[in-house]
Order: structure tokens, then sequence, then C-alpha cells
């Protein structure tokens, strides 16, 4: 498998399918679903660490994590410990939301008009704020999940830019 994420500064979808980490549709439209984006091989784990549900599991510190999508019922507390911001909820039951998280300051305020952007920083369009979660003392990242217009969407929105 050859991956250019090295070399672009940001992986693609089809990088990520082709390592199992994109949960198939019909999960998404079961509820919300972790979507973890760590390709390296790096000692980290604290993701494995605050899944209650054991849906993250790594073989060793250096390996990658892997997610059982039927486990994981979306809760977010992955996103909010992953020192890399690489991993995301997405949710396609009801409206469309991608859970993102967010160390920028000051948050966005519910209800606001954001520009979505995609791992590469590119502008592809605009959603709505539909919640905010704060960091709390034990957690890296707040969480400012979005609604997103498609479907689409939600397997490439991974940021925000405040209007």
């Amino acid at each position: 498998m050859t991956l250019g994420y090295l070399e672009k500064g940001y992986i693609t979808l089809e990088e990520l399918q082709e390592m199992g980490f994109v949960p198939p549709p019909e999960r998404v439209r079961k509820g919300p679903v972790a979507f973890i984006e760590c390709p390296q091989e790096i000692p980290c784990n604290p993701c494995v660490e605050a899944c209650p549900y054991g849906a993250i599991t790594m073989e060793g510190i250096n390996g990658l994590p892997r997610l059982d999508f039927e486990k994981c019922n979306g809760c977010g507390r992955c996103v909010k410990v992953c020192p890399g911001l690489a991993i995301f909820i997405v949710n396609a039951r009801g409206r469309y939301t991608v859970w993102l998280p967010h160390e920028m300051l000051p948050l966005p305020e519910r209800g606001s008009e954001v520009v979505l952007l995609d791992r590469s920083g590119r502008d592809v369009g605009r959603g709505r704020v539909v919640a905010v979660m704060s960091a709390e003392e034990n957690t890296r990242s707040s969480i400012v999940v979005v609604e997103v217009p498609e479907e689409w969407h939600l397997y490439h929105v991974r940021a925000i830019r405040v209007v």
C-alpha cells in the first residue's frame, strides 16, 4: 500500500478506506460512530483508555487504533483526548452531523454558520453549529458539532473556520 499523505501533508478518504478506517455507510446511518484517521504507528493510546465500551483496540503501544464499529456508540470521549486531532464522530441518523475536535478560541456559538473544511484545508461549503462541548480539565479538545448539508460531507469535513 502506497500512502501519499506524508508527501501531501494530509490523508485522503481513499487511503483511509484502504486501511480499513472508514465506517460503512449503513453503520453511519444507524447513529453516531467514531471515524479514526490515525495512520502512523506512534506511541499513543489515550483513545483506547478513554473508550468505556472497549470499541478501540491497538496491538501494542505503537499499533494503529482499530475501531469495532458495532461497539462504538459515538459518545465522543475519544475525540476529546486525541492529541493528534485525528478522531471525529459522524452521524447520518436524522440530520447529518460531524463532531470535530476544536482547539481554536473563541469557540463558535451554537447556531452560528461556519465554513466547512476538508482534510487539505479546502473550503467545501457551509454548515451550522448545533452544539459546542468545551474541553474539560482532563481532556485536550473541545468538540464542535456541525450540521452538514449532505451525507458526502460526513466523510470529508474535518475542520471549520468561523465566519
